[in-house]
Order: structure tokens, then sequence, then C-alpha cells
């Protein structure tokens, strides 16, 4: 794997998390404290953190943005997957520990987005 692809794929991941784990603060905070009836604890983490509602304004564009993200990142570790790792014994088994860290990494994002949809989206319609 060259460096600079092991560095965009690492890149990718990361702002993948970043993006799932807004969706889960901005969006599914407030439907996972209403399910659990904790209503009155919620209107006091908004007002000690008010941006919380400027950001469930725009929670279709979070949302986007995050699922963006994962397909990028989602492209970037398929890609990779098949790339050969050098010769050398060390260099091989970074490359490889690397590589599993990264899906993991990515599976963490995707795990963390379906959670935050799911409690967005689904979850209110039951409700």
């Amino acid at each position: 794997m060259e460096p600079e692809q092991a560095v965009n794929e690492k890149a990718a991941n990361f702002f993948a998390l970043f993006a799932s784990s807004s969706t889960l603060v901005c969006c599914a905070l407030p439907a996972i404290f209403v399910a659990l009836g904790a209503g009155a604890s919620f209107a006091s983490l908004v007002s000690t953190f008010p941006f919380l509602i400027t950001l469930s304004q725009y929670k279709l564009y979070i949302t986007f943005f995050a699922l963006v993200m994962l397909l990028i990142a989602g492209y970037a570790n398929y890609r990779n997957f098949n790339l050969p790792c050098p010769a050398d014994p060390e260099l091989g088994r970074l490359c490889m520990t690397t590589r599993r860290r990264s899906r993991n990494v990515f599976y963490a994002s995707a795990c963390i987005f379906l959670f935050a949809t799911i409690f967005t989206y689904l979850v209110p319609q039951f409700l």
C-alpha cells in the first residue's frame, strides 16, 4: 500500500467517524432522551449547550454529509483492501494492522450512523 493511499484511507475513515458521530449528537440524542422519558434532562442539556438546537435544525444536511463521507470511506476501504502489502515482515504486519484498524473504524462509523438514523427518523414515527 502506498503511503499516500493509507493516509487518504485513514483521513476518509476519521471524517466518516466524525460525521456519523455528529448525527448521533445532533439528531439521535433528543429522540433517545425523550424515548427514555428524560425530557427534563434533555432540556437542561440544551440550556447548557444551546448549539444543539441549531444543529438539529440542519439534521437533514448533517445526515446527508455523514452518508456521503461513509460512502467515500467505504470506497477507500474497498479499493485498498486487496492492494499488496510490503514484503518486509515488519512493514507487512504494520500494513495489515493498519488495514484492520481502518476497517474497524469504518464499521464503527457505519454502526453509529445507522443507530443515529434509526433514532432520528424511524423511532419518532412510532412514539
